[in-house]
């Protein structure tokens, strides 16, 4: 890797880090450069635009990271529950680790900056597109029609979102636990539903 291209994902990882623990306005360039290990100059060679385009290069860098993690684990379970359960297990795990420090780098951001910021914000939409894009895909690979496999993803995402607050601040894993389990029961009797003509 280029000395160059290695600063710069240096100054997305750190910012990475403190967003998720410390949000976006409580985390400046001063800690970023800290934490990075860069040289302090490189934040604005590479960021000409300061700390809002470095939220958007942490919301694609993160978005990608979930995004990778969920298609390895469609890959890997046979059912849509247990799709749901397996990426629980993971931010029950993370978050256990952190001891409930941590959340979502994404959601940190969008809450405090977006719609304003509107870099921001496209990210934050892309990046939850791309993960119901995979959500969606394994779902309807599973017998749930297109449509209602969407509508799910949807769903799935927003479950895991709100578990992640609740558990921060509740500081256990139970919340995510609950919520994951709730989803993969309702995931797993969908092909059951619409064999029989009930609604979803």
């Amino acid at each position: 890797m280029a000395a160059q291209a290695k600063h710069r994902d240096k100054i997305v990882r750190a910012a990475a880090v403190l967003f998720r623990r410390y949000g976006y306005a409580a985390s400046g360039t001063n800690d970023i450069v800290a934490l990075s290990g860069a040289p302090k100059g490189s934040l604005y060679h590479y960021f000409p635009k300061g700390k809002e385009q470095i939220a958007e290069e942490v919301i694609v860098y993160a978005g990608e990271l979930v995004r990778a993690t969920l298609a390895q684990l469609c890959a890997e379970h046979d059912s849509p529950g247990a799709i749901v359960r397996a990426y629980g297990v993971l931010m029950a795990g993370w978050m256990a680790q952190s001891d409930y420090r941590d959340g979502c780098p994404i959601s940190t951001i969008l809450l405090e900056i977006a719609p304003e910021a509107e870099g921001v914000a496209s990210a934050g939409n892309a990046a939850f597109a791309a993960w119901e894009a995979v959500l969606a895909d394994a779902f309807a690979a599973r017998g749930i029609p297109r449509v209602r496999a969407t509508e799910l993803a949807g769903l799935v995402i927003c479950g895991w979102q709100g578990a992640l607050t609740l558990a921060k601040v509740a500081r256990s894993g139970q919340p995510i636990r609950r919520a994951v389990d709730e989803l993969a029961r309702q995931l797993d009797a969908e092909p059951r539903n619409i064999a029989q003509g009930q609604p979803g």
